[in-house]
């Protein structure tokens, strides 16, 4: 047992799936936790089993962070608590709907959870990490935000979201001695399917679990990668991606349009 401490690891969305992996495995690493979810129960009862196996402190919180004054409580947290070297921005929902039968209420939901909710945490715990010259900040992206044509739009945009935000983070935070990572999996097999109403997913040859998906991400972090994409066995393929867009870059710094874009002015619609 393990009860050297490496300070306090707040995971959302840790009730089940991915969240529940990172609080084991953080927990076996030498974490205490603060563990949030809405299902104050299936917590409970995980902090209870942590505590047993590792020995170390398992605080928890039920909350929805689509609740205002729920995700005001969980800022306070991350800016008062001096304990806390470790954010891990797990929770968030998804969908297969189109938008031609989506519900825009659910969207907005999802944008609350997946977008709002996420940067007002990393904004209430990166000054603090700043300031400590120390901390790790973990974004559960997806790969969707890169193959943005698969699943829900509002979903794959979200997603996107995270992914560009952690890149901005990663420039913000660098010589700030902060640690952001961006993790992106691919299908994985875990609730999210039940609620995104495509339960088989979590059968498919080609859904990763959760354990192996979490193993791997902390492999990743533990090499030092600001972006860990599980599933992806061909590395180069991501370098090529990630440099073709940085070569972009300063290609779009122009008074002028693009020679194709000049027409007659007495032609077109």
């Amino acid at each position: 047992m393990n009860t050297s401490t490496k300070g306090t690891a707040l995971i959302t969305g840790a009730s089940a799936g991915i969240g529940a992996i990172y609080a084991d495995r953080l927990a076996k690493r030498g974490y205490d936790l603060i563990l949030v979810a809405r299902n104050e129960d299936r917590l409970n009862t995980l902090a209870r089993r942590l505590t047993a196996e590792t020995g170390h402190s398992v605080e928890t919180v039920a909350a929805d962070l689509n609740d205002k004054a729920a995700l005001a409580k969980i800022e306070g947290i991350l800016r008062e608590n001096s304990s806390i070297t470790m954010l891990v921005n797990n929770a968030g929902i998804g969908s297969v709907a189109s938008i031609l039968n989506g519900d825009v209420d659910t969207m907005e939901s999802m944008i609350n959870l997946n977008i709002t909710a996420l940067t007002r945490l990393t904004y209430a715990v990166a000054p603090v990490f700043a300031s400590k010259g120390a901390g790790t900040i973990i974004n559960i992206s997806s790969v969707v935000g890169i193959a943005v044509e698969l699943l829900n739009g509002v979903y794959s945009a979200s997603k996107s979201y995270v992914l560009s935000f952690g890149h901005a983070l990663q420039r913000d935070l660098a010589d700030k001695g902060v640690r952001v990572q961006t993790v992106l999996p691919a299908a994985t097999a875990t609730e999210f399917w039940d609620v995104a109403g495509y339960a088989k997913q979590k059968e498919a040859a080609s859904t990763m679990t959760a354990d192996d998906l979490v193993d791997a991400a902390l492999a990743g972090l533990d090499q030092g990668e600001l972006v860990t994409i599980p599933t992806l066995h061909d590395a180069d393929g991501w370098t090529q991606w990630e440099a073709g867009r940085r070569a972009l870059t300063p290609k779009f710094a122009n008074a002028r349009p693009a020679p194709r874009y000049v027409a007659d002015a007495n032609t077109g619609a």
